[in-house]
């Protein structure tokens, strides 16, 4: 059984802006460096080469939790210069990690966007997001958040194998219904969809969702980049050999030959007949179940700086 070792880190800042083009977003946090689902395909590994470790087994296993994230957070968002955007939470590793139920960084962080009336959005395959609710359906009923969960496969054999320590299938399905049932706005995401794996059941993951109250949906092809691409094939030639050149030979399709290709608005979804046809699948099967509007937009006019204790409040 892997052990996992957790060590603290004093971040000097947290906002992390962003200037990607292809990106719906210009800002994002990360409570935690490697994440414990051990998502074989997961595009943040090599990240953990800039600290001195593995993107293998180390990504998984020696984890780092910003514990002073919330007070990095709220300095940030009362400096005078501050302009207020959407912040995107999951888009590098899972704040729902399991090592999150015993350090609570994700919180905490939620607690100071709340109390600064802070637009957020969340990615996430972790059920733990339940939790939270307490905070999390404040915030949207006030137009400050919106959920996207990952639904990979609705094949637990094959989820188990590519992404060993995340919540089975069916309960990522219940937790859709749960941030409904909240009045939360959740997005399905087919992400990563892999070719010959997984993207058969592009159609069956959508309905679920659906199923399960999604309002929209949205997908990312596989993104090998840099150690991950060794890791996948691998992975792959364990575990599927009888289709792993068929699912290479589509990656290397959709990338002009390449395993991965970092170009703006084509690493994402690919290029290529392959990568279109399934474009036109998605777009077919999304118009269908009613997935295909963009989630709402997120309220930034109700942002203000929380009073501190000793400030003096005005009377007008």
């Amino acid at each position: 059984m892997l052990r996992t070792e957790v060590r603290p880190e004093q971040a000097r800042t947290i906002i992390n802006y962003v200037r990607s083009p292809d990106l719906p977003f210009d800002r994002s946090l990360n409570p935690y460096r490697g994440c414990e689902h051990g998502c074989i395909y997961c595009f943040a590994r090599p990240t953990h080469a800039y600290m001195g470790l593995s993107p293998g087994l180390d990504f998984e296993t020696k984890l780092t939790a910003r514990r002073n994230a919330p007070e990095v957070l709220a300095r940030e968002l009362s400096a005078k210069r501050y302009s207020v955007a959407p912040l995107a939470i999951g888009t590098n590793t899972d704040p729902y990690q399991p090592v999150e139920r015993d350090e609570g960084v994700m919180r905490a962080c939620l607690e100071v966007l709340r109390d600064f009336r802070h637009p957020v959005a969340i990615v996430t395959k972790g059920t733990l997001i339940e939790r939270d609710l307490d905070i999390l359906a404040p915030m949207a009923a006030e137009g400050l958040l919106r959920v996207g969960i990952s639904v990979t496969s609705l094949d637990p054999d094959l989820s188990r194998r590519m992404e060993p320590r995340c919540p089975a299938p069916a309960r990522r399905l219940a937790t859709i219904r749960a941030l409904v049932g909240a009045a939360i706005p959740v997005r399905v995401m087919a992400s990563p969809l892999v070719p010959a794996l997984t993207d058969p059941e592009l159609e069956h993951i959508l309905e679920a969702g659906a199923d399960a109250g999604a309002t929209s949906a949205s997908y990312i092809m596989l993104r090998l980049p840099r150690e991950v691409a060794d890791l996948w094939q691998t992975w792959l030639e364990e575990h599927y050999p009888d289709r792993a050149k068929r699912v290479m030979g589509h990656v290397r399709d959709m990338h002009g030959g390449e395993v991965y290709s970092a170009k703006w608005f084509h690493r994402m979804k690919g290029e290529g007949v392959y990568a279109e046809l399934i474009a036109q699948r998605f777009r077919r099967v999304t118009r269908a179940l009613g997935l295909d509007e963009a989630q709402p937009a997120l309220r930034c006019d109700l942002f203000r700086v929380p009073p501190r204790e000793g400030d003096q409040l005005k009377l007008f």
